[in-house]
């Protein structure tokens, strides 16, 4: 992917969190530039999603800092968190949940723009221009979220998170809910608009295939921590750390016979016989 601006949009740095006793982030630091992606991926329970919810003040912090532009964002009241939202929105993993069922598809895009002020007028204009970003038809407006395909929706959400024009979007796991192809189709719309637009990703997967296929910058998470982190290439082509070895071999491929390769090193590795 091209190059990014080297001044940090984002920067996380020696971040805990725990949810009772138990330690879920255990002093993690990432940065982030305007306009880069950075793939956070690692199995269920690593600590990436919680990584994320702490960007956004979804789980409260129990030391270390969050810095969006230099400006200190983990502990910030509930307007000043509002505020924020301008800069930092969110896509969730499953579209059918995320969407409001009640509303038309106008109503859901629209909602945000109202609440940060925007006239009627102007509102409607800028729907119809979020439908045209995320490749959905003029008429999607009028209809319910129930009217569409998986990927659709996801397509609805992501135009939401793009409607106040933020500088930093969190997506959590937005593609596991897809079909392949339509996650290779919803990953290409990202880079689109990411191309067009400028805003940059936190992009938090399980999948180090999909990871590959949109980051500039990858850290792999294991156990709370940063096992590994550095170019998308090289982590992905070359990794230095075990884990992050065993989530490449477990990453599917075409092949069968080079799939069952991959899991006969993934087994001898973890010190198991394969079958």
């Amino acid at each position: 992917m091209s190059t990014i601006a080297t001044t940090n949009l984002l920067e996380v740095d020696e971040l805990t969190v725990h949810y009772g006793k138990f330690q879920a982030l255990k002093g993690v630091s990432v940065t982030l530039a305007p306009g880069e992606t950075l793939g956070l991926v690692g199995e269920s329970g690593s600590g990436k999603s919680t990584l994320g919810r702490a960007v956004l003040g979804l789980a409260e912090v129990s030391s270390g800092s969050i810095r969006y532009l230099g400006r200190e964002i983990s502990r910030l009241d509930r307007a000043g968190r509002r505020a924020l939202s301008r800069e930092i929105q969110v896509v969730f993993q499953d579209p059918y949940t995320s969407l409001n069922a009640m509303l038309s598809v106008g109503d859901i895009l629209v909602e945000p723009l109202l609440v940060q002020g925007t006239n009627g007028a102007k509102a409607r204009e800028r729907v119809q221009e979020l439908l045209d970003q995320v490749r959905l038809p003029s008429d999607a407006a009028t209809r319910l979220p129930r009217e569409f395909s998986g990927g659709q929706r996801q397509r609805i959400a992501i135009a939401r998170a793009l409607a106040i024009n933020p500088q930093l979007i969190v997506c959590d796991e937005p593609v596991s809910a897809l079909d392949l192809s339509t996650q290779a189709r919803v990953i290409d719309l990202f880079i689109e608009i990411q191309e067009r637009t400028g805003v940059a990703y936190l992009f938090i997967s399980h999948d180090l295939a999909v990871v590959r296929a949109i980051s500039h910058r990858v850290a792999v998470m294991s156990g709370g921590k940063i096992v590994e982190q550095g170019p998308a290439d090289q982590v992905t082509s070359a990794p230095k750390d075990d884990y992050t070895r065993r989530l490449l071999m477990a990453a599917p491929v075409p092949d069968p016979i080079a799939q069952a390769e991959r899991r006969r090193a993934r087994l001898a590795q973890a010190g198991k016989v394969p079958a």
